[in-house]
């Protein structure tokens, strides 16, 4: 955002910074859309190897790989200027933004679910599903056509916010597992410290 002056968080899309033809458009599209995607995928790669006790964790995290599917897809297909455009690019990028958001909302919410099947503390349960449920909120907002101060770049940055810092804590939290531990003590619950 910094690169352009006009940009502003508040009232301006993410994606903005990635239309097509903007002085951010590479960046954007590749290091912070597709990049990120594909990080998305080898993490729920990752728990996939990690939780195959059950059809509930291979669903979330499907849900987390879906997520990396809708940012990729949004990399490849640019919004247009303002992101307001009609083209077949846009339509697929809103399309694929849509996905990604919605995936990753159901993905917490999914998790919390498994969290709670597997014995993790119940305090990652409310979390995830509250992560969920506040990050839909923010989407709804966003896409609120009577927003009378014009903030969807603000809410769009707060679904995304609650949304990755869940995903940092839920990463953090396998981490803290102890090395060496067993893949049922992991689906269980990871070691307290």
């Amino acid at each position: 955002g910094a690169m352009r002056p006009e940009f502003s968080h508040i009232t301006h899309y993410i994606s903005e910074l990635g239309e097509r033809g903007s002085s951010t458009e590479v960046m954007m599209r590749y290091a912070a859309f597709e990049f990120t995607g594909f990080l998305y995928l080898c993490f729920a790669s990752a728990l996939m190897a990690t939780f195959r006790a059950g059809w509930y964790s291979t669903l979330a995290a499907g849900l987390i790989g879906l997520e990396g599917l809708g940012r990729m897809g949004a990399g490849v297909f640019p919004c247009d200027p303002g992101c307001e455009g009609l083209s077949s690019s846009q339509d697929l990028h809103r399309l694929f933004a849509t996905v990604g958001f919605l995936s990753g909302i159901l993905a917490a919410v999914v998790w919390g679910i498994t969290f709670r099947r597997h014995g993790w503390p119940r305090s990652l349960t409310w979390y995830s599903v509250g992560t969920g449920i506040v990050a839909l909120i923010f989407l709804l907002l966003m896409s609120w056509s009577r927003d009378l101060v014009n903030t969807p770049g603000l809410f769009e940055r707060l679904a995304t916010g609650v949304l990755s810092l869940w995903l940092l804590v839920f990463a953090a939290r396998l981490m803290r597992t102890k090395k060496g531990a067993r893949i049922e003590d992991v689906q269980r619950c990871p070691t307290k410290k």
